[in-house]
């Protein structure tokens, strides 16, 4: 059925389709379901305590013994410097006034925990078949003692010059993330709202540059998406906002609305929320902040400051629902169906593409 057979062999699954580690959306379920319909499920690790990582990954082998992804973030632990702090406070004052929350925060809370010891430890007595990351590299040792015990790695790449750096790392595949793709993009090091490369563009400069299968991902939604993602050279797809609607994740009911009704131009991009780059819903919030853009503070010490806007306003005005440009194609179905369809659909597509 399939022609590019690389990913599909490096990983053991049936069809080229990674259903994205979408932290707060993805459940050992809807893993568990993608992985038996034969493409491959994740789970979102990153931020998450070491515990809640074992106790998901033991419930995702519960329900599948087929391979599945454990998604991390690489974050540095950079700290927000006091000018930065004291000035996005000055900015969010109005904010907090108009919602009678008093005043912002003074103190930020510690950085946040990246790939660290205690989390190799954790992937190397678990052994997933696939370990990928977000927002970078591990270091060179960690990725040594993982792809010794079998374990395959891959992380996303944002434009050629980060794709290049992870073959070279020892990526197995490299994810090719546009910047039509909903929730965080996975740049190695943080980068304007604006500054970004869509997936047409980039997957095939990607797939040139490097020689290691290249997964695209960004606003492909239907099989018609993943027909022109291979047609561009790329060896499989990641897709998130498709899996939103299933009824096995753990999208919330506001965002579960939203996806009903969506269209190409309800989401923006902004760093607003977290103090990193994210496509998510418009809002006022957002748009004010990008209106007038200067520093905030560090990922994800910037949730301090907006969580308590987020949390007290309406959704059109402050809310950090995360999906893609390809929304309005998602469906309301079970994962296994959706796995199903978006193959066979993908599968006329090509058939038909080569009869011309």
């Amino acid at each position: 059925m399939w022609r590019d057979r690389r990913l599909l062999d490096l990983f053991g699954i049936e069809h080229p389709i990674v259903q994205a580690p979408m932290v707060g959306s993805c459940t050992p379920d809807l893993a568990g379901a993608v992985a038996n319909a034969g493409a491959l499920g994740s789970i979102g690790c990153g931020g998450k305590p070491i515990d809640l990582v074992r106790q998901e990954a033991e419930a995702i082998r519960a329900r599948t013994n087929r391979p599945f992804n454990m998604n991390f973030f690489i974050t540095t632990g950079e700290t927000t410097d006091a000018s930065v702090l004291d000035s996005a406070r000055e900015r969010l004052k109005p904010w907090y006034l108009n919602l009678r929350l008093g005043e912002p925060p003074v103190e930020l809370p510690d950085p946040a925990i990246g790939f660290d010891e205690d989390r190799l430890e954790l992937i190397l007595s678990l052994r997933p078949k696939v370990v990928s990351f977000h927002f970078g590299i591990p270091d060179a040792s960690p990725i040594e003692a993982m792809k010794s015990v079998g374990i395959l790695l891959i992380s996303s790449a944002t434009n050629v010059a980060e794709a290049r750096a992870l073959e070279s790392a020892g990526m197995d595949a490299i994810i090719a993330q546009g910047w039509e793709a909903g929730g965080h993009r996975g740049s190695h090091v943080p980068t304007a709202p604006f500054d970004g490369v869509g997936t047409m563009a980039l997957v095939p400069q990607i797939v040139d540059a490097v020689s290691v299968p290249v997964i695209a991902a960004g606003g492909i939604g239907d099989g018609r998406g993943i027909a022109a993602a291979m047609a561009l050279g790329a060896s499989g797809v990641q897709m998130g906002t498709a899996f939103l609607n299933c009824p096995e994740a753990a999208t919330d009911p506001a965002r579960r609305e939203r996806l009903r009704h969506a269209t190409e131009r309800d989401t923006m991009v902004t760093d607003a929320f977290s103090g990193r780059s994210a496509r998510a819903v418009r809002s006022r919030y957002a748009e004010e902040m990008e209106r007038n853009r200067q520093e905030l503070p560090k990922f994800p010490q910037m949730y301090a400051l907006s969580a308590p806007i987020k949390d007290a306003a309406d959704d059109d005005e402050a809310s950090f629902l995360l999906y893609g440009q390809a929304a309005a194609l998602s469906q309301e179905i079970p994962a296994a169906d959706l796995v199903a369809q978006l193959a066979g659909d993908a599968y006329k597509v090509m058939k038909r593409m080569a009869s011309r």
